[in-house]
């Protein structure tokens, strides 16, 4: 009897995690939707965990944000499987189990998460990328760890890839992010294009021609950047089995036609976060989900 309750409560967590994941989670939703149900499940309940995290961080409130980082890691220290007051650490915890993932990449995530806390400026790239290392490479390794592989270096491309797709989300939330006074693009590359003060003043986004062609020459440097740690990142998809390597192909893809979208209208991010309509979204899946071939990825991205 208790067997069967732990697994009734089992499948009714893992019903809140995809229901969770699927009205939060948008391009990671559809890039995973096609996955067998054990491994998009696990994957919905890593997505719904680093979810909670980083809404919790971003919290007001008399409750100090380090305080619910800390209750965090504790969940993480206590999780079970069937633990019906708290399902998505229920279906994260039998994950943990099933595919080998350390306790530790998850409280690298929230050391990430945590950086928010603490830093609202970036001096270099390699300062950025350590963060983008934490909040997205580290949630790549462990989406590799539910795919499983037998490819070491499947663990470095997924590090690569996170990385792109971060710089990815940073391009597009520059705005939202800058009126939650933070600024991930690094000081160094500000000062490269001549960039020195706010880009959001009253009444227009820039003041001028001269800065909005600056402005444009530093979103079309970070978008080089983007692409060239996508190009290696995609190589992961030769190391994965050809079913896990087109739903993340799918994911990937929306990224990367929201990037040539920000490439293409720069000054959009300053008017507010630059997304795909569902429509495009799911079509973009599609197409990637219908006709993927693994063998053209083995030297690198397609151009």
């Amino acid at each position: 009897m208790v067997e069967l309750a732990v697994a009734y409560d089992l499948r009714a967590a893992e019903r809140f995690c995809e229901q969770m994941a699927r009205r939060e989670a948008a391009n990671f939703y559809w890039g995973f939707i096609a996955l067998p149900r054990p491994q998009r499940t696990a994957i919905y309940a890593l997505y719904d965990f680093a979810r909670q995290v980083d809404d919790d961080a971003d919290l007001d409130g008399s409750t100090n944000r380090l305080e619910r980082l800390d209750h965090h890691r504790h969940r993480l220290h206590h999780a079970r499987p069937g633990d019906s007051t708290d399902p998505v650490m229920s279906v994260l915890a039998h994950a943990m189990a099933r595919y080998s993932i350390p306790t530790a990449e998850l409280e690298m995530l929230i050391d990430g998460v945590e950086m928010d806390l603490t830093t609202t400026r970036y001096a270099s790239w390699e300062e950025l990328r350590e963060y983008c290392h934490l909040v997205a490479s580290v949630v790549g390794r462990m989406c590799v760890r539910i795919f499983g592989f037998r490819d070491p270096r499947a663990l470095e491309r997924a590090d690569e890839l996170g990385i792109s797709l971060q710089l990815i989300n940073i391009l597009r939330d520059v705005r939202e992010d800058f009126l939650n006074n933070r600024i991930y693009l690094p000081k160094e590359d500000l000062d490269k294009f001549g960039i020195e003060f706010a880009p959001f003043g009253e009444p227009e986004p820039f003041p001028g021609e001269a800065m909005q062609a600056r402005f444009a020459s530093l979103v079309e440097f970070e978008a080089n950047r983007a692409r060239e740690w996508y190009g290696s990142g995609l190589r992961l998809l030769a190391t994965i089995d050809r079913r896990s390597a087109a739903c993340t192909g799918a994911m990937a893809g929306i990224y990367r036609r929201l990037l040539e979208r920000i490439a293409r209208n720069p000054h959009a991010v300053l008017e507010g976060r630059m997304s795909l309509p569902g429509s495009e979204k799911a079509l973009v899946a599609a197409q990637a989900l219908a006709g993927f071939d693994r063998w053209k990825y083995r030297k690198g991205a397609p151009r």
